[in-house]
């Protein structure tokens, strides 16, 4: 296999003889989405007493997780039938994650609780994300730019200022505070001959792949995104995670990528789950608990 056609390592692999055991990731946080729906039967038959320290229950562990279980943790309210609520989290200790959803479904309010959904996945550097030489070439090749001009040298000094707080986003990322968030998972597709991604050239693969951020950047201060790898950790290869400050602009980012080759050619989609940001006792009460 010549090195055009092979996939390029990806940013955060280590070296062959380089081993880390144990369950903290090599790089980046470990991601999990936990989705539920309310059992309003389970619910009518508790004594109101038992109800409401119920309540009270779940809204004390949804206030704990940020901080205790894991660094970044949300909360939220899911409309339509597919959930009524669900949590975000992510973080470097994936028993302290999974003691956290042990802990909302061991609480008072775990007997009313139905798990509908959950997605687990691992932050991570693309292989598609380019470093600044890789940058310099695009600039050169596909955009025509001299590079002994200072406007050339000026994009590649300032894109390579940019990247180390751009790929500690992507794997140690802060969850903005804004008004909702829409998570869906993906593949890329695998069908011979003209559709499959994996047997695509990776310099082809690069420029779709360019092509598709440069879509995305148009949102840039509407939409923050996390993209994490779940090939081999959960049915789909990647999650997304995007939080919009209007649910309008994520309905146009979807949109808007859609028609990029990357993902108008060789993306498959699976469900895709909106909610909006609650603290936890106004999510309870929200969901009348």
């Amino acid at each position: 296999m010549s090195l055009e056609t092979s996939a390029k390592p990806p940013q955060s692999a280590t070296a062959a003889d380089s081993i880390v055991e144990g369950l903290t990731p090599v790089a980046g946080w470990h991601f999990l989405h936990l989705y539920y729906r309310l059992d309003r039967a389970a619910l009518a038959t508790m004594p109101v007493s038992e109800r409401r320290a119920a309540a009270t229950d779940l809204a004390t562990v949804l206030s704990g997780l940020k901080g205790n279980a894991a660094e970044e943790a949300q909360c939220f309210a899911v409309p339509g039938h597919k959930a009524n609520w669900g949590v975000v989290m992510a973080g470097s200790d994936l028993r302290a994650l999974h003691a956290a959803q042990v802990a909302i479904e061991a609480s008072a309010a775990g007997s009313f609780l139905e798990p509908v959904y959950s997605f687990y996945s691992i932050t991570e550097i693309s292989e598609y994300v380019p470093d600044e030489a890789a940058y310099a070439a695009i600039l050169r090749d596909r955009e025509g730019m001299a590079p002994e001009s200072t406007l050339f040298q000026t994009r590649v000094k300032q894109y390579g200022q940019r990247l180390d707080a751009m790929n500690r986003q992507r794997l140690y990322p802060e969850f903005p505070n804004w008004p909702c968030l829409c998570f869906y998972p993906m593949n890329k597709i695998r069908v011979e001959p003209h559709q499959n991604w994996y047997a695509t050239p990776f310099s082809d693969r690069m420029a779709m792949m360019t092509e598709h951020g440069k879509s995305g950047m148009k949102f840039a201060g509407k939409v923050s995104q996390v993209i994490t790898a779940s090939t081999g950790l959960d049915d789909w290869e990647w999650g997304v995670t995007l939080w919009g400050r209007n649910p309008t602009y994520l309905k146009e980012i979807v949109y808007t990528m859609r028609f990029d080759r990357a993902s108008a050619r060789y993306a498959a989609f699976g469900p895709f789950y909106f909610g909006y940001l609650l603290p936890p006792e106004e999510l309870v009460e929200t969901l009348k608990v």
